[in-house]
């Protein structure tokens, strides 16, 4: 009978041991969780802690003695193991229920031991507030229970987004800590923007490009000087890997973190395996290691790892790191690399803006969605996108990252049959929409981005704005000529190199056509006159 010990009991160590009993029913399986509770809907906490989950119990998803009962699985909570003796192939923990030293047995061994807070050291960071299991959420519900005044988060990320939104559901005033110029790191400034301005909206005051120097008793120093009111603090910099078990056990660890594994998850020793936030993937776009924590992706791997444990042939494909997160009712979704990684990376791209509408116009309670796509010249490959919207950000996100995992081109997008019905999406899903945009340049059409237009201009390209007059009297880019796109066939064209724009670029792209036929090459402005403003704001 084969033994396997898997430490942690989340998602990934649960994912294993369940799909472990159902391919190998004779199997012995143990699982050790330093915490009292396993399989725990650690996505839902800062959903509980707003108020929003009303039961505790909800998050609760198993329990040792129903996993006994339906799986017979040994899982042993406050169980912590200390070490791991790869030549004796033991394990060894401690109780904490009991306080007695345990050793166990393995033939293979799954660490699934997760991420924990990043605690950087700053004075007083002690106070502030994490969440990463049950207890941390009951502890910041007691906090919460106290009506604090004021509340600091520190990071504007996933976590951070989320409380600060929850945090809002609970009344609190929140002032929200960020050290880069943007909230959402994973999305380009244009898109960022789009969240923060509905997190203001809201009542969080925003602190982009400054950090927390110091926390007191009832307030934050940040870099900058000023002080922020904070009687609660919560910490939500980040994640790193929980790979000491495995370092210390001599098991291959990266640079910055987390374990190596190749593409069964076997980490250097071949009856070890690492799955969920403590392993280092493998880059969909580069091929590089990288640090995805999803819960998703961890259930995904441990699934995988319970088949190889069962001596199945599979393999892990690269990762596209595909997330999305709520804000007060926008949707903010992203799969694979953004536009500032790209250019970090000094990796050729072409970049595409659409601002759709998520279902038919006609059909009420349409809203926009801002939907970008970063594809490789070359290849027409998609190397990322992102989407932001009121609905049909996650459908859109889901749909490329498929296409991506299946290797289509950004053209093919406009092909794809989707389902349609007017209160669902529009005869041209923006699916579609925008692989007819990469289709477009992928045969010659040309586009200039926000962020290279005033350089543009400085060389002496013309800027032609063809919306409505009533539009350009509303708002209008600095040194824009207005001509309505029905009158630029006829109209007296100025010299030079022109660029094109309208509202959100459909119009831009007609214009470009009946300028072609004009015998002028025109450029248009990439997602027109909403994006170039979304950019823009996203400076100030």
């Amino acid at each position: 009978m084969k033994r396997i010990v898997i430490i942690g009991g989340v998602a990934g160590g649960m994912s294993t041991a369940t799909r472990l009993r159902r391919v190998m029913p004779d199997a012995r399986i143990t699982v050790l969780e330093r915490g009292q509770h396993v399989s725990f809907a650690n996505c839902g906490l800062p959903y509980y802690a707003g108020g929003v989950i009303t039961e505790r119990d909800a998050l609760l998803l198993q329990t040792p003695e129903a996993l006994k009962e339906r799986f017979d699985l040994d899982v042993r909570v406050l169980h912590e193991v200390t070490s791991i003796d790869r030549d004796a192939k033991i394990v060894r923990a401690v109780d904490h229920g009991s306080g007695a030293d345990v050793d166990l047995a393995y033939d293979e061994l799954v660490i699934s031991t997760g991420a924990s807070p990043l605690r950087p050291p700053i004075p007083g960071l002690e106070r502030a507030l994490s969440l990463r299991d049950v207890a941390d959420v009951d502890a910041m519900v007691a906090a919460l229970d106290r009506q604090p005044a004021s509340a600091v988060v520190l990071g504007g990320g996933f976590i951070g987004i989320e409380m600060a939104e929850n945090l809002r559901h609970r009344g609190v005033p929140v002032t929200l800590v960020e050290m880069a110029d943007q909230v959402m790191a994973p999305f380009d400034p244009e898109m960022a923007v789009l969240v923060a301005d509905r997190l203001e909206e809201n009542g969080v005051t925003l602190r982009l490009g400054v950090k927390a120097v110091a926390v007191g008793a009832d307030d934050v120093e940040l870099s900058d000087g000023t002080r922020v009111p904070g009687d609660l603090v919560v910490s939500a910099l980040g994640v790193r890997p929980e790979d000491g078990l495995a370092r210390d056990a001599g098991l291959d660890v990266a640079e910055n973190g987390g374990v190596l594994v190749d593409d069964q998850h076997r980490t250097n020793d071949p009856s070890i395996f690492a799955i969920g936030d403590v392993a280092v993937k493998h880059d969909a776009v580069s091929g590089d290691g990288v640090l995805v924590p999803l819960a998703q992706t961890a259930n995904r791997h441990g699934r995988l790892v319970a088949d190889v444990i069962a001596g199945r042939e599979v393999t892990s494909p690269p990762v596209l790191g595909t997330a999305i997160v709520g804000a007060f009712g926008l949707q903010a979704a992203s799969v694979g690399w953004n536009e500032k990684r790209l250019v970090a990376a000094g990796r050729p791209h072409r970049v595409i803006h659409t601002h759709p509408m998520e279902h038919a116009g006609y059909y009420p309670g349409a809203s926009g969605l801002a939907l970008k796509l970063l594809v490789e010249p070359e290849t027409d490959a998609i190397l990322g996108a992102q989407a932001v919207g009121e609905s049909g950000a996650d459908k859109r996100i889901d749909v490329i990252a498929t296409a991506m995992r299946a290797g289509m081109t950004a053209s093919d997008l406009a092909d794809l049959e989707l389902a349609y019905a007017p209160q669902f999406g529009s005869a041209k899903d923006p699916v579609n929409l925008i692989g007819m945009v990469a289709d477009n340049l992928r045969t010659g059409e040309r586009t200039v981005q926000w962020h290279e237009l005033s350089d543009r201009l400085a060389e002496g390209a013309v800027l032609v704005d063809v919306r409505s007059p009533e539009e350009f009297a509303a708002g209008a880019i600095p040194g824009a000529v207005n001509i309505p796109v029905d009158s630029l066939r006829d109209a007296d064209l100025l010299e030079g190199d022109l660029i094109v724009h309208c509202a959100v670029g459909l119009r831009g792209h007609v214009a470009v056509r009946a300028l072609a036929g004009r015998g002028r090459n025109a450029a248009n402005l990439d997602g027109g006159y909403v994006t170039w403003e979304a950019g823009e704001r996203s400076r100030r």
